[in-house]
């Protein structure tokens, strides 16, 4: 059977996360599939194997499993399987102070579920995890004033424990890693987000040639300097389309993204929504 690429559907567009708490009452697999989301897994009750690609962990009340962005996977419950399933888009919660960071979790030397040995190894950063997921499942249900921040702060906290419990190094290294060079880089970026930025005046900033600064940023933050400038136009869009009475071709003006079609495709890129369709959902999510 052909794996699935499931589409997540955020319960908050702004926070780019999904947590839901289902309770299986039948036995055996799902079909295989994947999604460009993390995943974390919290059982409460019961039994639950978890394959990812080659590899799979049996679960049992207590335990978590962590399911990198588009890793293929499938489980298998067995009678009564009560837990927490927390999805969230990884760059949604990274700034401009913490995006450096994003490399340790992008994949490209190792799958994030290597890390789970992480949870198996430390059962006190496992609790600490879990308690993450239970509290950010308690935000989400109950939509106190602030939710969105302390969701935000929860996700970030479970990264932070996997940084800073890596004895393995799985994730990437900062070795030689000197943030401080990219920042009047990223500082530029944020005080021209309404310009056309061009590669060539940051390399001058960089003080680096043009070939030097494409490898050397897309190795130390994870991203080409292209995808994080647009990266960065789109959130200030989201902003702009929030706060400001503006027709979208004015807002792709404000940004720099002239171009409406470009405009469009890049804000679809990281919204799977037009810049319209934004702006309703988040209308209709306002009104409830």
């Amino acid at each position: 059977m052909e794996a699935v690429n499931e589409k997540v559907a955020y319960d908050n567009p702004l926070l780019s996360l999904r947590v839901f708490q289902p309770l299986r009452v039948t036995s055996g697999f799902t079909n295989w599939h994947y999604h460009k989301q993390l995943e974390l897994l919290l059982i409460l009750d019961g039994h639950l194997d978890v394959y990812v690609d080659e590899s799979s962990f049996h679960l049992t009340a207590g335990d978590v499993v962590l399911i990198g962005a588009s890793e293929l996977h499938r489980d298998r419950s067995s009678n009564l399987l009560d837990y927490i399933v927390l999805q969230f888009d990884l760059e949604q919660f990274f700034d401009q102070s913490t995006i450096p960071y994003m490399r340790h979790f992008s994949e490209t030397q190792m799958p994030l579920s290597k890390a789970n040995y992480i949870f198996e190894e430390n059962v006190e950063v496992k609790q600490q995890a879990a308690s993450c997921i239970r509290q950010i499942l308690n935000e989400v249900t109950l939509k106190e004033t602030g939710y969105e921040l302390a969701v935000s702060i929860l996700v970030k906290q479970i990264l932070l424990l996997l940084l800073r419990n890596d004895s393995r190094k799985v994730l990437i290294e900062q070795e030689n890693f000197d943030r401080l060079r990219l920042k009047p880089v990223l500082d530029y970026v944020e005080n021209h987000l309404t310009d056309r930025i061009q590669v060539e005046e940051v390399c001058k900033i960089a003080n680096m040639s043009y070939y030097y600064f494409v490898k050397y940023f897309k190795k130390t933050i994870g991203l080409s300097f292209t995808e994080y400038v647009n990266y960065r136009k789109v959130k200030w869009a989201e902003r702009i389309l929030l706060t400001k009475d503006l027709s979208i071709s004015e807002v792709g003006e404000r940004i720099g993204m002239p171009n409406m079609a470009h405009f469009y495709k890049m804000f679809k890129k990281y919204n799977d929504c037009s810049p319209k369709q934004f702006q309703r959902k988040m209308l209709v999510w306002n009104r409830q």
